[in-house]
């Protein structure tokens, strides 16, 4: 084998990560875009559609998320540690995962109209998708001095006010609900739309911990 073509064997395809990585925020983007969607839907046909199409788009996220694991099988040596890229890849499945059971919890729960609490977390959940779409092309660099800082103050502040409106509509479910049924199913709805924000701090946490590592 020409020397040149035994040290190819060892290039890190950093290409094939980063581009798999992009997709899948891209793809967590697009459901969170449908989750906010479906909160302003009563049941019916629509519902039903958008519920089905966020169906299709976590499977398509859990494939990427597979590929990613069989590169990472494959590739002797990766662009960033082995263990960043499992994490990062664990990290933004969560953040699909959390947003289809918020999604289905509407079906589950027999939720005929969803509030405004609803569709406010849901709106703290899109808009940690698209933190966490710029973050994810911050990995692209990796040597710059910083370059994580801004999408980091985002985040934060983003799960700060969802913490907050969950909490809010949490104590008034509680002062002024009468039926503990409908208590709990709203309560459970809320918490998950709020791990949803938690899961895109966690995919932005990851982020950060890797630039730093190679700042």
């Amino acid at each position: 084998m020409p020397i040149g073509a035994f040290f190819r064997l060892f290039k890190p395809k950093d290409r094939v990560f980063f581009y798999h990585f992009e997709a899948s925020a891209a793809n967590v983007l697009k459901m969170s875009e449908d989750l906010m969607e479906i909160m302003g839907t009563e049941p019916g046909a629509h519902r039903t559609s958008v519920l089905e199409r966020l169906v299709l788009e976590e499977r398509a996220n859990d494939d990427l998320t597979h590929t990613i694991f069989k590169d990472l099988a494959r590739n002797f040596i990766t662009p960033i540690d082995r263990e960043d890229i499992h994490a990062l890849a664990g990290s933004l499945d969560d953040v699909a995962d959390y947003i289809l059971a918020s999604a289905k919890n509407l079906e589950l729960f027999h939720i005929d109209k969803p509030d405004d609490t609803c569709k406010e977390l849901a709106r703290l959940v899109h808009e940690g998708a698209g933190i966490v779409k710029k973050a994810v092309h911050h990995l692209r660099d990796l040597n710059k001095p910083n370059s994580h800082q801004q999408f980091v103050i985002d985040v934060n502040s983003m799960e700060n006010e969802a913490d907050e409106v969950c909490d809010a509509a949490i104590e008034r479910l509680f002062a002024h609900e009468k039926d503990a049924i409908h208590l709990i199913k709203m309560r459970e709805t809320y918490m998950m739309l709020e791990m949803a924000t938690d899961k895109c701090e966690d995919v932005a946490n990851v982020i950060e911990s890797i630039m730093l590592k190679y700042a």
